[in-house]
């Protein structure tokens, strides 16, 4: 399964967990090195699993809160401890 932005691959793996609609990368399949960590809003702080959302950058176009992952996932959630979720932009298939 890829994740993919504007033609480039940012995540790639047969490795995949779905929960919650969202299928989950690991992190080690994960073009790390174009995720930049978002400031934490409220709904972030309030979210029992300890979401950080980061912000896809590519080229110098900035997809903001493109993906996120699970700092301190409950057990609920334990399975994508590790992982990273994407949406907006971002097609993954």
């Amino acid at each position: 399964m890829k994740a993919m932005l504007k033609h480039q691959i940012v995540a790639e793996s047969d490795d995949i967990v779905e929960a919650g609609g969202y299928q989950y990368f690991p992190r080690q399949a994960v073009r790390m090195e174009w995720l930049e960590k978002t400031a934490k809003t409220e709904s972030d702080r309030a979210c029992p699993h300890g979401v950080q959302f980061y912000d896809v950058v590519i080229g110098g176009a900035r997809h903001r809160r493109a993906a996120w992952s699970y700092e301190a996932p409950l057990p609920a959630m334990k399975q994508v401890a590790d992982r990273f979720g994407f949406w907006e932009d971002v097609e993954v298939g």
